[in-house]
């Protein structure tokens, strides 16, 4: 299913597939709200979920994953309301991976990495395959400190760019592990992906709702815990995966 033709040229894709703190899925809705990207098409991949999705004092319902569009920042966004299965997370990857390099767009993916931070901004860190590590370097997103690996969707998807040197960028930031962490995804919209897309995005709706925001996406995030790392996008140190 997909709705009017985009006029885009090179754009920039943005995957909020859930994982660890939600901190993609709470930066790619922000986004999508924020910058009032337009319906634009639905993910069909073998293995997601069948299922219809539908928002209160709303009538339409949709695939539960879909791909919004801004011709206006030439951009396009991947939002999920469900977790990747394990058994769909290799089909799913080169699915998306396929659509992607059709589109001619530079992916930017979306993990958090478990922290505990106490009051203290969380880091951010960029990782690149293909040539896109030059965006990183150009907007001073900070290399990561140690080894390490990104595990889930958002792991896969990297995995088939690294695998057929497609340019893709992934930012990883910490995040806590147990609850949605609204403050976390806020760094990757002001610190990552707007600088290394162009866009200025206000994130102040977003700090200023994080305890409502964190409150409603509570059950989603234990949902994601229960279903373990496999599932669950995040990076982690190297040492913890061996």
């Amino acid at each position: 299913m997909q709705g009017p033709e985009a006029d885009l040229e090179n754009p920039t894709l943005v995957e909020g597939f859930p994982g660890l703190g939600l901190v993609g899925k709470i930066a790619t809705d922000h986004l999508v709200r924020e910058l009032e990207m337009r319906y634009y098409a639905s993910v069909d991949c073998d293995g997601l979920p069948e299922i219809g999705v539908y928002r209160g004092d709303d009538r339409t319902a949709r695939p539960p994953v879909r791909v919004y569009v801004s011709e206006a920042h030439d951009l396009l966004a991947i939002q999920s309301d469900v977790p990747i299965r394990s058994q769909a997370v290799e089909t799913v990857a080169s699915c998306v991976t396929g659509w992607v390099v059709e589109q001619d767009a530079t992916p930017i993916y979306l993990s958090g990495l478990p922290a505990e931070r106490d009051d203290d901004e969380p880091a951010i860190y960029g990782i690149a395959t293909g040539e896109a590590g030059v965006a990183l370097e150009e907007n001073d997103v900070d290399s990561p400190p140690e080894d390490g690996v990104v595990t889930g969707p958002t792991g896969a998807l990297i995995n088939r760019a690294a695998h057929h040197g497609h340019d893709s960028i992934g930012l990883v930031v910490e995040a806590s592990p147990q609850f949605p962490d609204p403050e976390a995804a806020s760094v990757l919209l002001e610190a990552g992906i707007g600088p290394v897309s162009g866009l200025e995005i206000n994130v102040q709706d977003l700090v200023d709702h994080a305890a409502e925001i964190r409150e409603k996406r509570e059950q989603f995030a234990q949902q994601m815990q229960r279903i373990g790392q496999e599932e669950s996008s995040q990076a982690q140190p190297l040492r913890m995966y061996q």
